[in-house]
């Protein structure tokens, strides 16, 4: 597969993920000029009937959900080695574990996502068809041409029609989202098994931690104090282990979602970009669901104004002021959130609140640093855009070690700090790696001092 650049009219750009079955391309559709996405049986399952059909399922449930809610089906067709492919509308935004990735979601947020992934839900139950894997990672984002977004379902791998729901025998879904009926096989399941995936999907985006299993999970409030009780009573409901007391439907769950949602005061928006907020697809996500640990860092008891932090990898490294170290994020990144190739690269985020830095009106201050060692990260920096602030302009920066330019904004949805980004090169230097670094202060300008001190390896 890797040696194949075109399918039929689709010219393949790169890899967007690999699964147990199949993998999926960014593709170019030179007929129609869009993006779309391609997703192809792998080559070691083509001999297994069982396995092409049930490929070919998926794709059958999708178009039969005819939904602007879930994945829409263009176009299906063989290789010449006989293997299937079927041709989807392409998700730029990518997915709510991408959003997890900047910590958990303003309460409303998280609320009115998670509905519009249920009324998703709820048009396949529609359709009859029952998804049995609703997780993080199978819920996409879309932009829209005014800029709001769409959540769609996605992976419909494992999903039954509900007519012949309650004959399954095998076991089905991921830890952490499975309702326990998918856990028995020969127990039949129904729209309900939805619901309690949903609930889950709820409580991650409320929490940033995935549920523990049926019947032994931990109330929301215990992780996230300020929870109000009906938003608990309204997740935990959902996550029922007997599903005769969950939600009915999944509209139902919706309904109330977007109530509860509509009762909490309206704040300051997050500001985004694209349709959705840069940062939240910064991070790596290093297991499925299991989101990037925080490390809550010591207060520095040397009286030193300032605090060295590095990533895991210890290839990265750079001095922030002590008051900005309180977390830790120090996985690596994707810089595929950058509009380069995707990847899992050396990269953390440091700050005095993590869980408010994809909100660029709150008051966090902190830095994020990713290396990429593919493309030209001057390029998509200079590209950036952040609705709700005031651009101040950019000034050349030059050390001994790195040269680029530093573009700054200001007056984000009000705030009094400012937010600074800058691709960086070694001077004298090869042409990679690159490093890209976002710098939010609320009062000060420590920009240069940071960038004197980093260090990359």
């Amino acid at each position: 597969m890797h040696s194949v650049e075109q399918i039929g009219r689709y010219r393949l750009e790169r890899r967007l993920g690999t699964g147990a079955f199949g993998t999926v391309w960014l593709a170019h559709d030179d007929v129609l000029e869009a993006p779309v996405a391609v997703k192809v049986l792998a080559d070691n399952w083509a001999h297994r009937l069982d396995i092409v059909e049930r490929f070919l399922s998926e794709a059958r449930l999708l178009r039969r959900a005819d939904s602007n809610r879930v994945v829409q089906v263009y176009d299906i067709g063989e290789l010449p080695d006989g293997r299937p492919y079927f041709v989807m509308e392409y998700a730029d935004a990518g997915t709510f574990a991408d959003l997890l990735a900047a910590g958990p979601l303003p309460v409303a947020e998280a609320l009115r996502l998670t509905a519009l992934a249920a009324r998703g839900a709820a048009a396949l139950h529609k359709a009859g068809i029952v998804h049995r894997d609703i997780k993080p990672t199978n819920v996409l984002l879309r932009t829209t041409p005014d800029g709001t977004g769409r959540v769609l379902l996605a992976d419909l791998g494992l999903a039954k029609s509900l007519a012949h729901a309650s004959g399954l025998t095998l076991a089905a879904g991921s830890a952490g989202y499975q309702p326990p009926e998918q856990a028995q096989p020969g127990s039949g399941i129904d729209e309900r098994a939805d619901v309690y995936s949903l609930g889950a999907v709820a409580y991650e985006l409320l929490t940033g931690t995935v549920p523990g299993a049926p019947g032994q999970v931990v109330r929301p409030d215990r992780l996230r104090p300020g929870v109000s009780p009906e938003v608990q009573r309204a997740v935990l409901r959902a996550l029922e282990p007997d599903r005769e007391r969950r939600w009915p439907t999944a509209r139902a769950f919706a309904e109330e979602l977007e109530r509860l949602a509509g009762e909490i005061p309206a704040h300051k928006p997050r500001s985004r970009h694209r349709g959705f907020a840069l940062m939240a697809g910064l991070f790596v996500v290093v297991a499925a669901g299991a989101g990037v640990a925080v490390l809550n860092l010591p207060s520095s008891s040397s009286g030193s104004s300032a605090l060295r932090v590095k990533d895991t990898t210890g290839r990265v490294s750079a001095e922030v002021p002590a008051s900005w170290g309180r977390q830790l994020r120090d996985s690596g990144w994707d810089p595929h959130a950058l509009g380069l190739q995707a990847g899992h690269e050396p990269g953390l985020a440091v700050a005095d609140d993590l869980s408010q830095w994809s909100d660029l009106s709150s008051d966090v201050s902190g830095v994020f640093i990713g290396v990429s060692e593919h493309g030209s990260v001057t390029t998509e920096v200079d590209r950036l855009a952040h609705s709700g602030c005031r651009y101040d302009g950019s000034r050349a920066y030059s050390s001994a070690t790195w040269r680029g330019t530093i573009r700054t904004w200001s007056d984000c949805s009000g705030s009094t700090g400012t937010l600074s980004e800058t691709a960086l090169r070694e001077v004298g230097g090869a042409a990679q790696p690159q490093v890209y670094v976002q710098i939010r202060q609320h009062s000060g300008d420590a920009t240069a001092r940071i960038l004197r001190s980093l260090r990359v390896t």
